[in-house]
């Protein structure tokens, strides 16, 4: 069996689990779905929910511990929600949150102006930092993969888009 899928998810308080073709999760921040696999059995009692493989095929297996991980971030976004912090590095460049677009000047000689999805907020606390939050940790994360594609960091000044923990290496320039 899965290591992952060997530890059972503890329900915070005020978050319920449904089972059936869909997996759904209700919590105080909102409400996530989840296509139950049917090689994996799922079981919620006394406030734990617990994963199986159906059968001893490989595939069950590595589908238990996947959906034990799909499941736990489920649960983690319905009760704290997921966050990331992107940094502008560059002169000029700058971003601010109107409703559900980002506008940002990155260099270009037009701004970009990003349309948030639906469950996905960003918030400006400065015009250099950027906080993309939501309950979805796909939806989170790609949407702040989406706004650093604009302009990632360059590797001779560190310009452009970057998340908080980033680590660039900066290249030495050419000597003659």
């Amino acid at each position: 069996m899965s290591r992952v899928a060997k530890n059972p998810i503890q329900l915070p308080n005020g978050v319920e689990v449904t089972l059936g073709d869909m997996i759904t999760v209700k919590g105080p921040l909102g409400s996530l779905s989840q296509k139950a696999s049917s090689s994996v059995k799922v079981a919620v009692d006394s406030g734990a929910v617990t994963f199986a493989p159906a059968d001893d095929s490989i595939q069950a297996n590595a589908m238990s511990g996947t959906m034990r991980a799909l499941i736990n971030n489920m649960v983690t976004g319905v009760s704290k929600g997921f966050e990331k912090k992107l940094n502008l590095v560059g002169v000029g460049y700058r971003a601010q949150a109107q409703g559900e677009n980002l506008n940002l000047s990155l260099g270009f000689s037009h701004p970009v102006v990003h349309k948030m999805p639906a469950g996905v907020k960003a918030e400006t606390p400065s015009q250099t930092e950027i906080l993309v939050k939501g309950i979805d940790r796909q939806k989170v994360g790609q949407v702040a993969a989406d706004i650093r594609g604009y302009r990632p960091p360059e590797p001779y000044k560190g310009k452009g888009v970057r998340y908080a923990d980033e680590v660039v290496v900066l290249k030495e320039t050419k000597k003659k």
